[in-house]
């Protein structure tokens, strides 16, 4: 195998005496602006070199000294190489520098084996941006150091003061402006202890704002609270108090039209007749207000059970065909898929889907009323779709506001709590009522209940 070719030195000295240790100084500073180092490049190469020349001198009886311009095999970049081999043999084939600081002047401080031969290396990288080092180029800076004459020792001492007052001057100008910066930082570590305190200020007036508020939000919720069970209790109360009289209303209005009581007179017949009307209607609105409060003030509970959806339509079926009183409107109910079952309350479910037919065959002038049933995985999709008017979009939440009614010509009789009191047991049996609507399209509630309840 072939060995890499030996650089051929850059210059060779001899240490063996004080006065080369100036000398060793002085050359190395020579050979490093030679290659190209920067300046302060240069004064670190130069003091670290004297350093390590010193402890040689002292330790060893100094070394031979050479200057070696090599490559680096990493990053392909020239490094100055000063190899110093000791004239004796190093204390236990190793060495420390007097003071740790002389390693940081440096890239490289350390003892290496070159084949026999053991040495203490220093080396310092060329910058990239320095003048290329041709083979002629270093045959020439070879020259002209073998052929300058060293200066010395009182010239090596003045180039030292000189670099020691521009070093004092650069560390003066940096600790200048270390104070400058020092006195900007602590006037923004004001200006920023001062942000924090306002911000800090804000932030508790704030929340002190927000637990105002949330006081506020309680205090105005209990009153709601309190307005809705007082509510429930007038709407219960009077509910209570209204059905005795009306009911007995429509029984004596019953009792005069009889036909075993005493005949009356074709106007005293239609005369009693609006008054059993009119109390058939009221008994109605006291029911669905009594109803209302029961739900608001929830004291219905579910009586949850298997329902039979082909049976709860066959009952709807039966009762509500005598409603479709018009003959341009057709009441259809489809019968549900198999298996139609779904765990609710038979009862409630049925008076949520009686509610949504009657209301669309009272708003559904001609076409029809359809109830069908469609299973979407684990939820039941009961839906009653009509021909009506229709809803506009901006009034789809109003209908479910107690005692709203949708504004038009097809307007008809009716309380606004049907609505209300559909969307409140749908809730309760654990299920959403939905609405799609348009003006001229009909409508569509949807019931969606799970199939095993809430």
């Amino acid at each position: 195998m072939t060995r890499p070719a030996v650089p051929a030195p850059l210059l060779q000295m001899v240490l063996r005496v004080e006065q080369d240790i100036f000398l060793v100084r002085q050359r190395g500073r020579e050979v490093a602006a030679a290659v190209g180092l920067e300046h302060q490049d240069q004064v670190r190469l130069a003091t670290a070199l004297s350093e390590v020349a010193r402890d040689l001198l002292h330790t060893v009886d100094g070394a031979d000294v050479t200057f070696v311009l090599d490559r680096d095999v990493l990053t392909g970049r020239s490094v100055l190489r000063v190899d110093l081999a000791p004239a004796r043999p190093l204390p236990d084939g190793r060495y420390q520098p007097q003071s740790g600081a002389v390693a940081r002047l440096v890239d490289m401080l350390g003892v290496v084996t070159d084949g026999s031969d053991t040495v203490v290396r220093m080396s310092r990288r060329v910058p990239a941006q320095a003048e290329p080092l041709t083979p002629e180029r270093l045959a020439q800076l070879r020259t002209e150091l073998a052929s300058s004459a060293p200066g010395t020792a009182l010239d090596e001492l003045a180039a030292q003061n000189a670099q020691l007052i521009s070093a004092l001057d650069e560390v003066r100008s940096q600790r200048d402006e270390l104070e400058v910066l020092n006195s900007e930082l602590q006037e923004t570590n004001r200006g920023v202890m001062a942000l924090y305190n306002q911000l800090t200020e804000e932030l508790e007036e704030t929340n002190r704002g927000v637990v105002a508020l949330y006081a506020e939000l309680d205090e105005k919720s209990a009153q709601l609270r309190a307005a809705s069970e007082s509510k429930s209790r007038f709407l219960a109360n009077v509910s209570h108090e209204l059905r005795a009289p009306v009911t007995a209303i429509i029984g004596l209005s019953r009792l005069l039209a009889d036909s075993a009581s005493d005949p009356l007179t074709a106007e005293q017949a239609r005369q009693v007749g609006l008054i059993r009307s009119s109390a058939a209607d009221l008994l109605g609105l006291v029911n669905e207000l009594l109803d209302l409060a029961k739900a608001e003030s929830g004291r219905l509970e579910p009586n949850w059970a298997e329902v039979d959806l082909r049976g709860l339509f066959g009952q709807l079926r039966g009762t509500l065909r005598a409603l479709a009183t018009r003959p341009a409107v057709e009441l259809v109910v489809e019968e549900p898929p198999a298996p139609a079952t779904v765990r609710s309350e038979e009862v409630l479910l049925a008076q949520v889907l009686r509610n949504l037919l009657h209301n669309g065959l009272k708003f559904t002038e001609r076409g029809q009323v359809r109830l069908r049933a469609e299973r979407r995985g684990d939820l039941w999709s009961l839906s009653v779709t009509d021909t009506g008017a229709g809803i506009p979009p901006e009034l789809h939440e109003r209908i479910f506001e107690e005692f709203y009614q949708v504004p038009g010509t097809t307007r008809v009789g009716g309380t606004g709590l049907g609505l209300p009191y559909a969307r409140r047991l749908v809730t309760l049996l654990g299920g959403t009522l939905e609405l799609a609507s348009e003006p001229g399209r009909g409508s569509t509630f949807t019931v969606v209940l799970p199939v095993g309840g809430a």
